[in-house]
């Protein structure tokens, strides 16, 4: 138990650290894949009942796969911009494309998590053999005998059956397995071609050129990091600040004394320079010139979130 609690903290500290996509999708790929399996093992015992087998092997499948879903949906930041930029200025700024390429981006990562769930769910065939074992027809099993029917096979996941029906049990399960394990692998392709012409599409509609557009990246990862890190220590020397005050003296170690000293806080940022720098971004120019995030915009002085002459929506959203 405890190498499995380590073995998790282990996956969230690379998980929150990574910022490169396909890393952080590899990532959370590797996590639902191992929790599947965990899942399996633990958790999953098919109730070998006509009625409930459908039920409860679809709930085995969907509803982690809905939860993984939502989960996805709460960690991506652009649903919290998104949430932001209603609130503050709404989306009458983004044209149709945008609006699209917006929420295709939220649905796109958050859908990593609960297809491969799906992905191993049908692979591995347990879920998807108890829901359907008792639809088998009778019929298509040569010399079943008649006087058997559907309470007898959905008692076939759990191998609780009469002793001549083991063959036949043997062969729905393996044709059950076929159907899941060729569902799961016709499902990695769909989601393979979906992805290659995304990126396709992605990299042809981009205004930028594949260096601006590396640049870029490496832009938002950095003013991320750096606009994090400040935050920390701006908020760490004004909680300090205002503790003296009300206590007259402030217990801080020796690097936060430095800190207070090296970086004197004289006040607070008001709110509409918040509300500014937060929100939905896509990519814009000014007079030629990239403006690369909200805070790029801000420090430029420029105003206004529409198109206009001087700065124009390309329709291109940060990855």
């Amino acid at each position: 138990m405890a190498a499995l609690i380590a073995e998790n903290f282990r996956f969230l500290s690379l998980f929150f650290k990574s910022k490169d996509v396909m890393i952080f999708n590899g990532l959370v790929a590797l996590g639902t894949v191992g929790s599947e399996e965990l899942f399996s093992v633990v958790a999953f015992n098919c109730p070998c009942s006509p009625a409930r087998n459908y039920i409860y092997g679809l709930a085995a499948i969907g509803v982690p796969a809905l939860a993984l879903f939502l989960i996805g949906v709460i960690w991506n930041n652009h649903t919290w911009n998104l949430v932001a930029e209603c609130h503050k200025r709404g989306i009458k700024n983004f044209s149709a494309a945008a609006t699209f390429l917006l929420f295709g981006s939220i649905m796109g990562r958050a859908a990593v998590a609960p297809v491969t769930w799906s992905v191993i769910s049908l692979l591995r065939g347990e879920a998807y053999i108890c829901a359907l074992s008792e639809f088998v027809r009778p019929s298509s099993l040569d010399k079943f005998p008649v006087e058997y029917g559907a309470e007898v096979l959905a008692r076939f996941p759990c191998k609780d059956v009469p002793a001549n029906l083991t063959k036949f049990r043997d062969e729905v399960t393996r044709r059950l397995r076929y159907e899941s394990q060729l569902f799961g692998w016709l499902l990695i392709g769909i989601v393979a071609v979906l992805v290659f012409l995304t990126k396709c599409l992605k990299h042809c509609c981009s205004p930028l050129s594949y260096r601006q557009e590396a640049y870029w990246a490496q832009y938002r990862s950095n003013e991320d990091k750096l606009f994090r890190r400040t935050a920390e220590v701006h908020s760490r020397i004004l909680a300090a600040k205002n503790v003296k005050q009300f206590f007259g003296f402030v217990a801080l170690d020796k690097e936060e004394k430095e800190l207070v000293q090296e970086f004197p806080v004289e006040g607070v940022q008001p709110s509409p320079q918040w509300n500014a720098i937060t929100g939905v971004y896509i990519y814009r120019e000014n007079k030629g010139f990239p403006l690369y995030s909200r805070l790029h915009k801000w420090a430029k002085g420029v105003e206004g979130n529409g198109p206009s002459p001087e700065g124009h929506e390309m329709l291109f959203l940060a990855s």
